[in-house]
Order: C-alpha cells, then structure tokens, then sequence
C-alpha cells in the first residue's frame, strides 16, 4: 500500500445543530503513534467515534488502507480491521478476564448459530483459534495471574489493561485508544504507555490516541494533531506543535 493507512478527510459532525467537527482533515502513516490532543469539548471522542463507526459523519470522507470508509459500522470498521477502546471501561464487571477479552473476537466471528448449536465443525475450529488469540493477547499485556479473575474484582489499573488486551485480540491494523491512562497514578501510566510503545514495536500497529497528558504525549507520539472547538489548530511532529502559537493558545493555558 502506498499513502497513509488512514486519511480523515473534511470530516463535519453535529448533534442539533451544534458542531463537533469542522472540515477536519489529516493523515496518519501506517506505523506510527498518533496523538489526538485538545481541550475537553474539542472533538476527539467524537473523530474516534466517527472512525469506527458509531457515528456518521455529517459530511466528508474517510480512506482506510485506500479505501474509502465513509459510513462505517462498528462490526464493518473491526472486520477491516480497527480496534477501539473507549474512556470508561466497556467491560463485563462479572465475567472474567479471559471471557472479556474472547468478547472482542465477536464481531469477527464467521461460525453462525446453526454452527454453535450443532457444535459443527467450524464452530469448534473457529473457538479453539480464538481462545488462542485471547491467551496471546492476554500472555502480552501480562495478566496471566488474573486471566481467571473476574474483571469486576480488579484494581481499575488492571482492569484498563484488560480493555486493552480486548482491543488487541483481533489483531488490528489500526488501534484506537480512547484516554487510555485516565485516572491512573504515575507508576500505571508508565506501564500503560510502555504496552503503547510494545504494540506499536512488536506487533506493528498503528496507533491513534487521545490523551491529555501533555508529557506523555510528547514522549510517546511520532504525530500529534491538535483540535479546538472541532477544527484543527495544531498538525505534525510533537516539537513542532509544542512550539505552535496556536496550540498554546487552545491547550496549553491561555485561551482556556
């Protein structure tokens, strides 16, 4: 593939009448960490949202692995290959560790209810495969001594870690990680920015994140796209947009 892996392009979105996005462009390149950074308000849950497909843009397009994808659904955007985590862990409080993470693989299933209650097959095929991405992606964030825990019962550090392995249990091409280390301390942000860096390294993905962490981001990200108020202000590499008098102006303190 030549060309970015993901292309937002002129993307609008509004909820009566209130615009969260405006005209919003970028690029991301496949291998990259890409940092979505901006105040609370500015649109970054709503882009993720538009990209795996949970909303619809108002109007714009989306090219993924150079394709257009403009009105995804969530089922269709994981087949293509994109995983999302979301700010508040979507997770089953009162399964375990393990049956949270098989959870991630259900939009990917092929074997249909014939299959499963006739235990065909395929239907066995297809649940001994999963069962060894979930212990893969379980085995990759470290949480073999809780794979039988159940999730509800687990320090909320953990428990981001889970969500994590859920997300990476279908191999995708594209990771989008919503907040990923809101509401840890330092010594688990560490730990969650070092899996970040490990996914990007080891297993080749592309990442999109959003944090607020200014230090983390600048640390983490090979790109950085800033956004205010559902526009973008703020485009490129982190030492170029540190230094943009725009960015400080929305970020950094002194128009908020």
């Amino acid at each position: 593939m030549t060309g970015p892996l993901l292309s937002v392009r002129d993307v609008s979105l509004s909820f009566k009448g209130i615009k969260a996005l405006t005209a919003l462009s970028f690029d991301v390149a496949e291998g990259e960490i890409c940092s979505l950074i901006g105040p609370n308000g500015a649109g970054k849950s709503s882009l993720l949202n538009v990209l795996n497909g949970v909303y619809r843009a108002d109007a714009g397009e989306i090219v993924f692995a150079g394709e257009r994808f403009d009105r995804p659904t969530p089922i269709e955007a994981a087949r293509r290959g994109i995983g999302r985590t979301f700010q508040n862990n979507a997770l089953f409080k009162r399964l375990t560790v393990l049956d949270n993470v098989l959870a991630g693989l259900s939009r990917t299933a092929r074997a249909g209810l014939f299959d499963h209650v006739f235990r065909t097959g395929r239907a066995r095929r297809e649940a001994a495969a999963f069962r060894d991405l979930a212990e893969t992606a379980i085995a990759f964030v470290d949480l073999q001594g809780h794979r039988d825990a159940l999730v509800g019962q687990l320090p909320y550090g953990v428990q981001k870690r889970v969500e994590l392995a859920r997300a990476l249990v279908s191999e995708p091409r594209l990771l989008l990680l919503d907040e990923p280390m809101a509401g840890m301390n330092h010594d688990e942000k560490a730990e969650i920015a070092r899996l970040i860096v490990d996914v990007n390294a080891e297993l080749g993905t592309t990442v999109v994140l959003i944090e607020h962490d200014i230090g983390v981001v600048m640390g983490l990200s090979d790109h950085v796209v800033v956004l205010d108020y559902g526009r973008k202000v703020g485009d490129g590499r982190p030492e170029d947009v540190r230094e943009n008098p725009d960015v400080v102006a929305a970020y950094l303190g002194t128009r908020h």
